[in-house]
């Protein structure tokens, strides 16, 4: 029984190291893995992994290891911030696999990059055809970057001179879950009795709706519990 309790309070220990290592060390190893994030994430799971189950180990050791090792990877980002040098040891460079439509098949070999990955890389970014590709550049996170030739790129409003209402603001979620969020009305100068003046021009009431949202040009977006959708695509 004692030993149960113990797994259990290095398990809740354990979460508590990894919560507040990520909180340290930043959001860069979940949104960009590079290879230095990916071998420093393994490493930080698995002593936390030793430190909840593993009772032959001594729990400050473990902790002791865990510290450590967040504290390299703290001064090697450090080092990577300020140092472009460092930055390039660590991550390395990106890397042209396409040029102006022709596969560069040297690069590919250096990074043992097959044609099928690239093709199923190509087609994510909605491209059927390696013609239409002016660059295609490896991150140093492993994603694939393409840049279009010109003549195949979306056209955009600018393009066409179509006259744009500007946006200033991020957009406001006024309501969520049928609840007023009265944080980011205060945030915004916004009362909720203009909240509720708005849905009264929509004739609706604040029961009625699910989610709300002003957007940066100043629409308002509102999505009602009741759909009125009688025969859905998709139902659970």
């Amino acid at each position: 029984m004692l030993e149960h309790f113990e797994i259990i309070l290095r398990s809740f220990t354990s979460f508590g190291l990894l919560l507040v290592g990520t909180r340290i060390l930043g959001k860069q190893t979940i949104s960009q893995m590079t290879m230095f994030d990916f071998v420093a994430t393994i490493s930080l799971g698995a002593i936390s992994a030793n430190l909840a189950f593993n009772t032959s180990l001594k729990v400050s050791h473990t902790i002791l290891a865990f510290v450590i090792y967040v504290f390299i990877i703290f001064m090697i980002a450090l080092i990577s911030l300020k140092s472009k040098k460092g930055r390039k040891f660590l991550a390395g460079d990106p890397t042209i696999v396409i040029e102006n439509g022709k596969i560069l098949e040297k690069n590919m070999n250096k990074m043992r990059y097959t044609l099928d990955y690239l093709n199923q890389q190509l087609r994510e970014k909605d491209v059927f055809n390696i013609e239409e590709v002016l660059f295609a550049i490896i991150e140093t996170n492993g994603t694939l970057t393409v840049l279009k030739k010109p003549q195949f790129r979306n056209v955009n409003k600018q393009d066409l001179m179509i006259p744009i209402t500007p946006e200033f603001n991020l957009p406001i979620e006024l309501i969520m879950d049928g609840e007023v969020m009265k944080q980011n009305l205060d945030q915004n100068n916004l009362s909720e009795q203009w909240l509720h003046s708005e849905l009264k021009q929509r004739n609706l009431v604040q029961s009625n709706v699910l989610y709300a949202v002003l957007s940066g040009n100043g629409n308002m977006y509102i999505d009602t519990y009741e759909n009125h959708i009688h025969s859905p695509i998709d139902k659970e």
